[in-house]
């Protein structure tokens, strides 16, 4: 597949790129994407602190008083939820939410999300190199470029410094390295910006 290059306010860019059909040309599904998503926010949970209950707590069950006469309930446990230091009632339970994956599944359901933008929403440009590291230019250049409000961008081994810095304070602009796509960002985003560098990185991802 040949996209051509792009730069930062949607002009045409330095030539073509070829993109490997193995990781941007596949059909997307659904099922394998809603399984990845739902992989990732599982395991972005976090987990309640479970309680101490009454069989948990370190108290005597020595019956502590009198059956009668005392003036006072009968109880027989300083565990008793109703005593300062006794068990809590009806507390928080511990839960787990680290579901498993095979690799396979998820390296899959990257690669449909890849292509998924590809065939709508897929911008490569050449380097996020800016003139002038300030949001206000880099507004003005994206602005131009229409990418739309909520853009994902990816860089290589790092992210481009005046870039990053320069999108930092954008609402709607995202910035990761390349290690760091994942399908529920790609999803989400409406436009998915790629470097040069970006995509050697991501075919090498799955070519090794």
């Amino acid at each position: 597949m040949k996209v051509q290059v792009l730069n930062l306010d949607g002009t045409a860019g330095k030539g073509d790129i070829e993109l490997s059909d193995d990781v941007f040309g596949l059909e997307p599904r659904a099922d394998i994407l809603h399984r990845v998503v739902t992989w990732q926010l599982e395991n972005r949970r976090g987990i309640a602190r479970a309680t101490r209950e009454r069989s948990d707590v370190a108290r005597t069950g020595k019956k502590f008083g009198r059956q009668k006469g005392g003036g006072t309930a009968r109880h027989g446990d300083r565990a008793a939820p109703v005593f300062i230091g006794g068990g809590k009632a009806h507390g928080a339970r511990r839960r787990e939410f680290n579901i498993s994956l095979n690799k396979k599944i998820r390296a899959l359901g990257l690669k449909m999300a890849l292509s998924s933008k590809a065939q709508n929403g897929l911008v490569v440009v050449d380097t996020l190199d800016v003139a002038d590291a300030k949001t206000k230019a880099l507004v003005g250049q994206l602005a131009k470029a229409g990418f739309g409000k909520k853009v994902l961008v990816v860089d290589g081994e790092q992210v481009n410094e005046g870039f990053a810095r320069a999108a930092r304070n954008i609402v709607g602009i995202n910035v990761l390295p390349a290690v760091g796509a994942n399908v529920y960002d790609i999803l989400k985003h409406d436009t998915l910006v790629l470097t040069r560098a970006a995509v050697e990185k991501l075919e090498a991802r799955f070519n090794g």
